[in-house]
Formats: structure tokens, C-alpha cells, sequence
């Protein structure tokens, strides 16, 4: 019997979901074995266009730097769909600050999945 193959919207999606699940956990090694070395991910600071990682080095001391900064930080998937090689996950962040007040916002996530990895991450907030 032959193995199963994944269509490349199955592929970006579980993709896209395996990522979420490491970033909840705040593996950044199991976030970064997802993502491409040319990868590119766009950030929604500061406004209005955000900052812009490039490679897999730049992108992982972000992650890095970003968990020892929000410790609690936790999305939560809204609704998540594939088209092609691409993924559009609809999310809410939460996270607790210094003064131990909860806080919240919810954007949207254009992804890019090329051979099973992440090399396109694009993030959206409202407000």
C-alpha cells in the first residue's frame, strides 16, 4: 500500500497548526523547525506597516526575544483555512503585562507554505 499524499492545502494548514501549537508551548525550537530558511515574517509592530524578519536567524532571536517579553502569551485559533500553498488563520492573542492585568487583541495571519515548512508569515491586528 502506497502512503497517503497530503494536498498542498492539507500540508499548509497542518503546517500552520503544528506552529501555533509550538508558539503556545513557546517551543521556538519546534516553531522554527517549521519555518524555511529564507523565511520572512512580517510583525504588526510597530504600526502601521510593522517590522520585517528575513531568515531563519533573524526570525528565531525575534521569537526569542518576544517570549522572554510575554511570558503568557496564548493564541487561540478563531478559524483557520488553506488555499493552495497558502493559509489564512484568524486569531486571538492574549497575554497578561507587568502589572499582571490580561489584555487581548485579535488580527489575522496570511501564511506560505512551500515543501511543508513556513517561509512567509504575515500578521494583522485590529486596532
Amino acid at each position: 500500500m502506497s502512503p497517503v499524499r497530503m494536498s498542498k492545502v492539507e500540508e499548509a494548514v497542518r503546517a500552520v497548526l503544528a506552529f501555533n501549537e509550538a508558539f503556545n508551548r513557546h517551543d521556538v525550537d519546534g516553531m522554527m523547525e517549521l519555518m524555511s530558511e529564507d523565511c520572512v515574517f512580517e510583525n504588526t509592530s510597530p504600526p502601521p506597516d510593522g517590522a520585517v524578519y528575513a531568515g531563519k536567524a533573524a526570525v528565531t532571536h525575534f521569537w526569542q526575544t518576544f517570549f522572554q517579553q510575554s511570558p503568557h502569551a496564548h493564541i487561540e485559533i478563531e478559524e483557520i483555512f488553506g488555499a493552495g500553498t497558502r493559509c489564512v488563520m484568524r486569531w486571538r492573542y492574549d497575554w497578561v503585562d507587568d502589572a499582571g492585568q490580561a489584555g487581548h487583541v485579535r488580527g489575522v495571519d496570511l501564511y506560505q507554505v512551500r515543501g511543508g515548512l513556513i517561509c512567509e508569515k504575515l500578521s494583522y491586528v485590529k486596532g
